[in-house]
């Protein structure tokens, strides 16, 4: 059984930048893909970027309000996952949960969903100041 665990967030001025963990233990493979959501109070939990191996290749994922701005990596199955936040906003204040997946996927897609995923960390949270 895979459990997550998240590390990284706090309190940051907007303009600043974090890096965030996800270590996990357990039965971890380098096929499953991971995501990094977040969810702020009153709102849906959204992916903010995801990362796939297909064959070679990595596959990623990130919405329009991440992209130029957050970078997801993994260097291998045994390290964390990392998720750098650059140029930070308030808007970007939520807790930060990081999942992973045993689904198949083909072709090019990376899951995107919450509900694509089946294994949660606990979170972290971040705050931006402004």
């Amino acid at each position: 059984q895979v459990q997550l665990q998240e590390s990284g967030g706090g309190l940051v001025q907007a303009g600043g930048s974090l890096r965030l963990s996800c270590s996990a233990t357990g039965h971890t493979s380098s096929d499953h893909p991971v995501g990094w959501f977040r969810q702020a109070p009153g709102k849906e939990r959204e992916c903010v970027a995801a990362i796939r191996y297909s064959g070679r290749s990595t596959l990623n994922y990130y919405p329009d309000s991440a992209k130029g701005r957050f970078t997801i990596s993994r260097d291998d199955v045994k390290n964390p996952t990392y998720l750098q936040l650059n140029n930070l906003k308030p808007g970007d204040t939520a807790v930060y949960y990081c999942a992973s997946t045993v689904l198949y996927y083909a072709g090019d897609y990376v899951p995107r969903l919450p509900n694509q995923y089946q294994t949660w960390g606990q979170g972290t949270q971040v705050t931006v100041s402004s």
